[in-house]
Parts: structure tokens; sequence; C-alpha cells
């Protein structure tokens, strides 16, 4: 907090203002009011002083809601927004609390203490400009009815777990699920839970979640009045088991003719109780036919299905003719999808939001501007590499996110200091040293002081380490509050912070022969993540095609050229 604005030196009691006159009052020299005025106008005086005082503690006491909600600007800390319209165009420019809800993207009735972050996040980042369209509220809100009423310690649940346990499909039931099951980094998990919601809410499933070894340290509950955790007694307990090969798989099934995806060939006996669908970047031909409308109407007709991935294979959904009316509605702006429902669904624990905002109170909450650096370093051996660092440092400076350094004069004199703080996120120290050193050891050519910063290290990635997810989820959320970023090609830990944080990031491509690329980087054309291992398959035609070049909305990606994204087709 700057004490030097709020502590301001008041007037002496020479200098006091005058109250009826502009001057100041002097000793001496004051007006003398005509006899039989003084007492009046003392005790009008003394009314005024009082007015102020009560009209001051008014305010006061009408302001501690606010306070109390988190709402009211600290110096350094919180924003507070104002309107800029009403409904009917109207202009307003009063300040109101930040949308803790925002825009009714959240549902208002949890215990805020169980999960500080779900509503205090909105006061460390900037109001977002992209509002959920009302369609994705309304089927949010009824999604949140359906994981109440079909979630676990439910009797309908109970129902469709004896069904699971008898083997087969006999009859349709009222609650279909789909179950994920956690697999792969930090980064590719939130990607692939983001992409099972999506299919969850346009197939009308419950989603359950295998909670691994650390996802219930990770994140809240994102249903109110229920749990998303996949009850331990479940009876299809074997996840570590299911791969390419594993018998239950939809993949396989179809190829060895146990099932059929013909429309008339899958009559609800003839279906298993489950399937398991293998969606990871090694999965077959027959696997992919999930992304086919007849395979999905087979798959309709399955109460349980067991989903394993590492991809965010949202943008291969919008291809399936069956959602294509749904996912308009929902998301008119095509390149939001995780940008709402990673807000929607990612709520840091307490213990990470402790993490989170500790360290953003420490080094970044007094910047006037906040940059973040992600690196991901894909080379063997033990760096720092130099044509890394030349790249971050080329890519930066050339986007004028970072300033120039000035290596002649020690000290460059300056009228107007802005301070931007810089937050590093790589397993190694050694190019946030660099960094860190360059503008310790020289000052900037514009007079800018530059903070650099990094909360951890951990040298490589520990996938099932609790503390090194918590860390690894912390930093993720920490670059999702930066005003500028610059993030690593192929990296889904990128991905994730610039979904949250509705940035488009630019990206530095991936090094080839241990050089620093010519560009460095580029602008990304969506905030959408990357889905890195796509079909390439015509449903229709029954022949590969070229996926990215099918529907406008869905493009390559800026970082792998077979990969496929979200854009918004206004803005491309």
């Amino acid at each position: 907090m700057d004490l030097k604005r709020i502590r301001r030196p008041q007037p002496s009691p020479a200098e006091a203002p005058d109250p009826e006159s502009n001057g100041p009052f002097r000793p001496g020299t004051e007006k003398r009011p005509a006899s039989g005025f003084v007492r009046p106008a003392v005790v009008l005086l003394a009314c005024l002083v009082l007015l102020l005082v009560i009209s001051s503690a008014h305010r006061s006491s009408s302001l501690d809601p606010l306070r109390r909600a988190g709402g009211v600007q600290e110096k350094g800390k919180f924003e507070v927004i104002s309107t800029k319209g009403s409904e009917k165009g109207s202009s307003a420019s009063s300040n109101i609390p930040k949308d803790k809800l925002l825009a009714g993207l959240l549902d208002a009735g949890f215990d805020e203490g169980s999960c500080l972050s779900r509503y205090q996040a909105v006061l460390y980042r900037k109001e977002s400009p992209h509002l959920p369209s009302p369609y994705l509220l309304e089927r949010l809100r009824k999604h949140e009815a359906l994981q109440k009423k079909c979630g676990p310690n439910t009797e309908l649940y109970n129902k469709a777990v004896e069904q699971l346990k008898s083997g087969q499909t006999i009859e349709s039931t009222e609650c279909n699920y789909v179950v994920w099951i956690s697999y792969s980094g930090l980064g590719n998990r939130i990607l692939t839970l983001a992409s099972a919601f999506l299919y969850s809410l346009l197939t009308n499933r419950v989603l359950l979640i295998d909670r691994g070894a650390d996802l219930a340290d990770l994140f809240c509950e994102p249903f109110p009045e229920t749990s998303w955790l996949l009850p331990l007694d479940f009876p299809v307990n074997q996840f570590n088991s299911f791969d390419i090969k594993a018998p239950q798989s939809y993949g396989n099934m179809l190829e060895k003719k146990v099932i059929s995806n013909s429309v008339d060939g899958a009559s609800m006996g003839s279906l298993p109780a489950y399937a398991y669908l293998h969606l990871a970047h090694d999965y077959g031909d027959f696997d992919k036919l999930f992304f086919c409308e007849d395979d999905q109407r087979v798959l309709q007709k399955i109460p349980w299905l067991v989903l394993r991935s590492d991809n965010y294979f949202v943008p291969s959904l919008f291809l399936i003719p069956t959602y294509e009316e749904e996912l308009s509605q929902l998301f008119p702006k095509k390149d939001t999808v995780f940008h709402h429902l990673g807000r929607y669904l990612f709520h840091p624990t307490n213990r990470v939001w402790g993490l989170i905002t500790r360290y953003y109170q420490s080094y970044l909450s007094k910047a006037k501007e906040r940059v973040g650096i992600q690196i991901r370093v894909f080379d063997t051996g033990i760096g720092p590499f130099q044509h890394v660092l030349d790249q971050i440092l080329g890519c930066s400076l050339k986007e004028k996110l970072l300033p120039g350094i000035n290596a002649q004069d020690s000290v460059v004199s300056t009228s107007d200091v802005t301070s931007k703080a810089v937050i590093v996120t790589s397993l190694h120290s050694g190019y946030f040293e660099k960094i860190r050193n360059m503008y310790w050891e020289h000052p900037t050519i514009t007079g800018e002081i530059v903070g650099v910063y990094q909360p951890s290290h951990e040298g490589y990635q520990q996938t099932e380490k609790q503390m090194h997810n918590m860390k690894a989820w912390a930093e993720m959320y920490l670059l999702s509050l930066t005003d500028e970023l610059v993030t690593s090609a192929w990296s889904t830990f990128g991905y994730v912070a610039q979904g949250l944080g509705g940035l488009k990031p630019w990206i530095m491509f991936k090094p080839e022969n241990q050089t620093a690329p010519d560009p460095p980087c580029r602008r990304v054309m969506s905030m959408e993540p990357c889905f890195h291992a796509p079909p390439f398959y015509d449903c229709k035609a029954k022949r590969g095609v070229d996926t990215g070049a099918l529907v406008p909305h869905v493009k390559h990606c800026e970082d792998m050229s077979w990969g496929l994204k979200l854009v918004d087709q206004d803005e491309w």
C-alpha cells in the first residue's frame, strides 16, 4: 500500500480553510462577524461538521458489506469496476463491485468459506470482455440439477450401478454417465477434463471423475450440493489397465464386431453396460470413429462411458453434425469454449489458493503491469540453453513486452517510472536468473523498474507428486492473472493459463537444431488450446480429409501444423 498517497499532509491550524472565503484563515486577519451573529455562525459550523461526520460514517458502514465481499479497492490490490451501460443502453458512471458470479457463469449457492477462490478470483484478474451466452447459463443450471439428481449416493445412481454390475444394457436408464480417468500431466488433465465436461453437457450425461492421486486436493467441487468425485467403491476399478489394447474399448469392440455402429445394428440388448473410450494420443482408426455421427448414435444407447485422454478434443466435437446447432447456441464466439468452461470448472482449493494469493500479494500486486513468461523446453540435456534464452528475449523485446537495457550508463534518470513485474515459470531456474540479472545489473532504456520472479523450479516433471502439482496449478493460475503472456509451443501448461486468463499470448515456436527461430514468436489467433492429435477422416465419405479446412472456425494451430484449434471467424 502506498503510504505516501494515503497519509497526505494535513493543513496546519494557521492554514485551515476559511468557511467564508477562498483564502487561508490567518490569525489577526480573520473577518469578525457582526455583533449578534457570532453564536449562530458557530452553531451552523458545528452542524456542518457533525453532518460531515455522520455522512462519512454512513458511507463507511455502507461499504463494509462490499469490503466483506472483497469488492472494494485497496491500493495495489484489487480494482473496482464501473458499469458501462444498462441492458437498455443507458450509461452509468457509478462504481460497483466486480461480479463474483462472472455474469451468471457461477452458481451462488456455495458456502464461500469451503472454496475461497470461487468468488474471490474475480478480484485478482481483469474483467473478461467475453460474456457467456444466456443459453450456456441455462444449460449449466440444468446440468447442475442433473448432477444433483443422479450423482453419487442417490437412488438413481445406485440403480445405474446395479445395472452396470449386471454387465448388459437391459433397459434405458434415467441417468447416463461419463467417467473421466485421471491420466497424464496436470495441464493435459485440465484440458481433457474440460473436454469431457463439454461432451457430458452435449449428451446430457453426469460427469464423474477418477480422483487419481491428488485431484481432490487441487480443485473444489464445481457442482452445488453434490460431488463429481467417483465413489471409491465403483465396480469398474481396473483403470490402470485401460489402454489401446483394452477389450472393453469402443474401438476394439467395433473392430472385432462385438458391436456394430450401423444405424440398425446396435440394438439395446446387444450393447454392453459400459464402453471404454480410448482417446489418448496413440488411439487407432477405430477409436477415432468416436468423432463420427453414426457412432455417437450408438454411444448414446450405452449408459456408462469411461473416457481416457491426454488431448483437448473439443475442436473435433465441433465437426460432428449432431452437435453443431447446440454448440453454436452455447458458444456464439467459438474461441471462448475453454475460457468459459475453465472458469466454471476449475477453482483452486483453499490450500492452493493460499499459494496463489500469497505470491501475488508479495510480488505482483503493486506492479502497474504484469508479464508472464512460460518456458517449456523439450531438448534433452542440462540447461539453460543459450538459444532458448535468445528466443525468450528476442520475442519479449521485439514485441515490446519487456524494455531494452542500457549497457553504457549505470543510471537513467526519469520522471515517469513504471513498475513492471515479470513472472517466469520453468522447471529450471537458469532462465529466470539470467533475465533477473540483466535487469538488476543494467538500467532500462525507458527508465522502467522491472522485477523478475519465479515461484518454483522443480527440476523435472513429477506428475504423481501432490505438492509438485499444487505448485504447477498455482503457477498456471498466476500466469493467467498477467496482462501479457509469452508461452512455449506444444505446452498444455501455457494453454491452460491463456484460456483461464482470456489472453492471446505470443507463442514461441519450437526451436530446431538448437537455434532460435526467426521470428522467435507470433501472436496466437485465438486463446483456445490446441488439439494435438485430431483425426483426419471424413465420416460420410469414409476417407481421409484435412479436418482443419472443413469449417471456418476450426483451423490448424500456430505451434503444431497438424493440430486443430477453434477460432472466431469474425476475427480471423
